[in-house]
């Protein structure tokens, strides 16, 4: 039986993702060593206002407050033992706002890593790790989430872990997983082996695909090495950070502009990504430039490396994984320098 995610994915070529949860929140008064998570409590008029403000900037889907909601992550803040309610309210203040906005939105349920290390690099072990994703999984649940969101991965392991705990709810969820600058994940995956992997995943996802990483242009390089590998019939997923980080006393911004990140949604289309938003550093103001630029695309071929860097920025080695091309001379063209006319948020 089809979900409301997957209806919505059989009545339109694409959907439309929200943008950063963290950065936002710092904008709007989180400090440094907080956590998000419990700011559903504390501020849930701010949660919401984030929220909303994802809406009424053309986002299809909206994920919760609830990236670090695990027991591992929010024992940090001595709130282990509150994984239930912190999940569930998250996911009702997230409801709250897509049920008033007068069309369907998506209410997707963040899962991010625990931050520990599996046996034997460290002491989790899969039994343990699923059963605390399900206490997660099981909050969002109750709080009406749509979908379960699995995100920012890097090691099968814990994918697989996130994966049994999300069946345990009986909702349907997809993955993602974050590329570093040497075309793969920090435990060593390709992209083209998270295609592979999500076939062998039992229950299978929904969708797959990338997030977050060091820029829009390493993503689209990752999405198309997925796209090589995946299936037609498959989901895939763009959230690509807000161009690349960069330090301003002290504090992290983004080079990416409204202009820069609706190309990046452009060429994540035509890499074949049919749900397409931001990560770190992404704004209202870029999820609308992005959304503007899709309902104009005609989709085209699929990107090289050049028409990447021509278009994005540099691109690092790596990326060079799953066959394409980084020589200028096989695209006929020079490479342009990245357009930055707009002032970085």
């Amino acid at each position: 039986m089809s979900n409301r995610l997957q209806q919505l994915l059989a009545e339109r070529p694409y959907l439309i993702a929200d943008g950063a949860t963290g950065t936002n929140l710092f904008a709007a008064g989180l400090m440094s060593g907080d956590a998000p998570e419990l700011w559903n409590f504390e501020h849930p008029d701010r949660i919401e206002a984030l929220h909303q403000g994802w809406v009424d900037a053309g986002s299809d889907i909206i994920l919760t407050n609830t990236f670090g909601g695990t027991s591992y992550r929010l024992k940090l803040h001595k709130a282990q033992d509150r994984v239930h309610e912190i999940n569930r309210e998250a996911a009702r203040i997230a409801r709250r706002v897509a049920d008033r906005a007068g069309r369907p939105i998506i209410v997707a349920g963040s899962i991010g890593p625990s931050g520990e290390l599996f046996e034997p690099l460290g002491a989790l072990t899969p039994e343990t790790a699923t059963a605390e994703f399900a206490k997660q999984a099981q909050g969002l649940a109750e709080g009406g989430v749509d979908v379960l969101w699995i995100e920012t991965m890097s090691a099968r392991e814990e994918v697989a872990a996130a994966v049994a705990g999300a069946a345990s709810t009986g909702l349907a969820f997809v993955t993602t997983m974050s590329f570093d600058t040497n075309g793969r994940t920090m435990m060593g995956l390709s992209p083209a082996e998270l295609a592979g992997m999500a076939h062998e995943l039992s229950p299978k996802p929904l969708g797959y695909g990338a997030n977050c990483g060091t820029g829009a242009a390493e993503l689209v390089a990752a999405l198309v090495n997925i796209g090589d590998a995946a299936r037609p019939d498959d989901v895939i997923i763009a959230k690509g950070n807000c161009g690349v980080p960069y330090f301003v006393e002290s504090q992290i911004r983004y080079d990416g502009t409204p202009s820069l990140m609706a190309d990046y949604a452009r060429l994540a289309r035509d890499a074949g990504a049919r749900i397409i938003g931001g990560c770190c550093g992404t704004t209202p103001a870029h999820i609308e430039a992005m959304r503007d630029a899709l309902a104009e695309h005609v989709p085209g071929g699929k990107p090289t490396l050049v028409d990447i860097a021509e278009r994005l920025g540099k691109l690092t080695a790596g990326t060079s994984a799953g066959g394409l091309t980084a020589d200028p001379a096989a695209s006929g063209r020079r490479p342009r320098r990245r357009r930055d006319a707009d002032a970085a948020f």
